[in-house]
C-alpha cells in the first residue's frame, strides 16, 4: 500500500499541503475545491496530500473532516495530517478519529504530530480548551502512547487499563483500531533540540523538521540516526522528512511579492519574521528545486512543500512539473 510506511523505497517522495488555511483567508471555505486540489495531486504524480489543525490559533476546516473527503476521492496517494495537535482532543477521541480516517483512506494515512507552536495564538487556543499549554510536550507523547496502547488490543492478548501522568483509562476495550496493523506511522513534526532527537529515535516513526538550513537538517538527521543506532531501532525504522514552502514563479521580485502576502495572510507576520525558523524558497523553478535538493542530499527522503500562494493551484502543475522531476532523480543511496 501506498501509505503504510512511506520513504523506505529509495526514492525521494514529494507531497503537497492541501489549502484548508488558504481558503480561511481569503474566506473561500468549501469542500469542493479542495477534492479537485486533491484529485488533481493525483493526477500529477504527487506522492502525498497533507492537511493542518488548528481550532482558533490558525482557523481552517477540521483535517479528519478534509482527509476524509480527499480519500474517497483518490485511490493511490498517501493522506496525511502536517501537522496534527493532537491535545486539542481528548486522546481516545483522537484514537477513533484516527483509526476511522485510516479504514476511509484504505490504509493510506500518515501523521505528523505537533505539540502546538510557542506564539500567543496558540497558548490562548489551549486556554480555550483548559489544556495547559507547559503540558503540551509531555501530553502528546502520553497521547502517542496510548493511542498505541488502544490500537494492541485484541493483538496482543487481554487489554490492560492505561495508566499515565494525564490520562488513567480502566479499559479500552471495544475502540475501533485502524486498518494499518498497530495503526499508522505516527511522525514527530518538530525541530533538532537534544529532547527532539530523543524522542524521535525513541519513539517516532518518523521526524518532520522545518529547519531553514540544510546543513542544521543534516546535522540533525545524523544525530537521530546514530541514536536509532543505539537503541537498536532497525534502519529504515524512521523517515527523514521536511516541511517547506515554496513560491516557485519565473520572476523572483513577483514570487517573492506574492510569498509576503500568503505570510501576511497566513501568520500575520512578515517573511522576514518567519524566516528565520521555518524553511521559505522562492524564485525560478528551477532555483527552488536546487534549494530542496540541498535538503535531499542533507538526508530528507519525503518533501511537504506548503505552496507559497493564496492560490497555491495554480502553481501545482509547475510544481510537479519543473520540481519534482529534479528531486526524483536525485541518488539517496
Amino acid at each position: 500500500m501506498s501509505g503504510a510506511r512511506p520513504g523506505t523505497a529509495d526514492v525521494t517522495r514529494v507531497g503537497v499541503l492541501l489549502p484548508t488555511r488558504e481558503q480561511a483567508v481569503t474566506g473561500t471555505v468549501a469542500i469542493g475545491p479542495l477534492v479537485r486540489f486533491a484529485g488533481a495531486a493525483e493526477q500529477l504524480g504527487f506522492d502525498s496530500l497533507w492537511a493542518g489543525d488548528s481550532l482558533t490559533a490558525r482557523p481552517r476546516l477540521d483535517p479528519f473532516t478534509v482527509l476524509a473527503a480527499a480519500g474517497t476521492a483518490t485511490s493511490r496517494i498517501t493522506l496525511g495530517t502536517a501537522a496534527l495537535t493532537p491535545v486539542l482532543r481528548h486522546p481516545l477521541v483522537g484514537a477513533n478519529l484516527i483509526a476511522s480516517l485510516d479504514h476511509v483512506c484504505d490504509a493510506r494515512l500518515v501523521l505528523g504530530l505537533g505539540s502546538g507552536f510557542p506564539i500567543p495564538e496558540s497558548k490562548t487556543e489551549f486556554a480555550a480548551l483548559d489544556v495547559p499549554f507547559h503540558q503540551r510536550v509531555g501530553r502528546l507523547d502520553e497521547s502517542v502512547s496510548l493511542w498505541r496502547h488502544a490500537w494492541r488490543v485484541g493483538a496482543d492478548g487481554p487489554s490492560t487499563p492505561f495508566a499515565g501522568r494525564y490520562w488513567q483509562i480502566p479499559s479500552v476495550d471495544g475502540l475501533l483500531r485502524p486498518l494499518q496493523p498497530g495503526g499508522p506511522p505516527l511522525w514527530l513534526a518538530s525541530g533538532d533540540t537534544d529532547a527532539v532527537i530523543e524522542r524521535v529515535a525513541r519513539h517516532y516513526d518518523g521526524w518532520l523538521p522545518f529547519l531553514p538550513s540544510a546543513a542544521a537538517y543534516s546535522a540533525a538527521w545524523q544525530r537521530i540516526e546514530a541514536r536509532r543506532k543505539q537503541l537498536g531501532r532497525p534502519a529504515g525504522t524512521i523517515t527523514p522528512a521536511l516541511y517547506a514552502t515554496v513560491m516557485p514563479a519565473d520572476d523572483p521580485r513577483r514570487a517573492e511579492e506574492e510569498l509576503n502576502a500568503y505570510v501576511a495572510g497566513y501568520y500575520h507576520r512578515s517573511l522576514d519574521e518567519v524566516m528565520g525558523i521555518q524553511v521559505y524558497i522562492w524564485g525560478h523553478p528551477r532555483e527552488c528545486a536546487e534549494k530542496l535538493a540541498d535538503y535531499v542530499r542533507a538526508g530528507a527522503r519525503h518533501l511537504i512543500i506548503r505552496i507559497g500562494s493564496l492560490d497555491p493551484e495554480s502553481y501545482l502543475a509547475t510544481v510537479a512539473r519543473e520540481i519534482i522531476p529534479v528531486l526524483r532523480r536525485l541518488p539517496t543511496g
